[in-house]
Parts: C-alpha cells; structure tokens; sequence
C-alpha cells in the first residue's frame, strides 16, 4: 500500500531561496531512490515561515530503505549539510499518510 510523508517545514523567511534549492535537491533525491516526489510548497499569501512538501513511497519499508540508503549517500548528506551550516529550516514535523484516489489509484482489490 502506499504510503505518503507529509513534511510542514517551518522556515526562516529571510533565506526562502536557500529553503527552495534544498527542496528542488530532494524533489530529484527522493525520485533517484525510488519515490514519487508531490513538490514542496512555498510560502505565498499568508504565514510567510512555513513550507510543506509531500512524497510517496510504495510501501512504509521502500521509505525505510530510502531513508537508511540516504543516510548514506554523499549527495543527500551534502543537502543536510547545507541546512546545518546555514540553518534555514528551523523546526519540521513528518507525518504519513494513506493516498484515497478517486480511481482507487494504488489500492489492490480482492479478486
């Protein structure tokens, strides 16, 4: 089944251009090992320090063994570095969910 992490990223709007690059970076990461990356969204009208994003997996253990590769990867620590040095995201929280589609898109029925 699967499975999708929503990400609320609260950010500090004076370094919006350094959030975004981060988030293009993880858009192609999270594609590269195997997800679907959903887009980062970007304050607009409204609360100007918080950022979401959303990205599925097929399975919770394929996101697993995403995060467990990514901690690993030169590329994906270099983007976490980014942030460390920089500190642009200020706090986040990770949720998952389970993706209803109108056309059962993902959702295997009994035969």
């Amino acid at each position: 089944m699967t499975i999708t992490c929503h990400l609320r990223y609260v950010v500090d709007p004076y370094q919006l251009p350094a959030f975004e690059a981060y988030g293009k970076a993880w858009i192609r990461l999270v594609e590269r090992f195997g997800g679907k990356h959903h887009g980062y969204f970007m304050p607009s009208e409204g609360t100007s320090n918080v950022a979401l994003a959303m990205f599925s997996f097929p399975s919770f253990a394929e996101y697993e063994a995403y995060r467990e590769a990514s901690f690993k990867d030169a590329e994906c620590l270099a983007v976490v570095a980014e942030n460390e040095e920089h500190r642009f995201i200020i706090s986040y929280e990770r949720s998952f969910f389970r993706p209803v589609f109108e056309d059962d898109q993902g959702v295997k029925r009994a035969p």
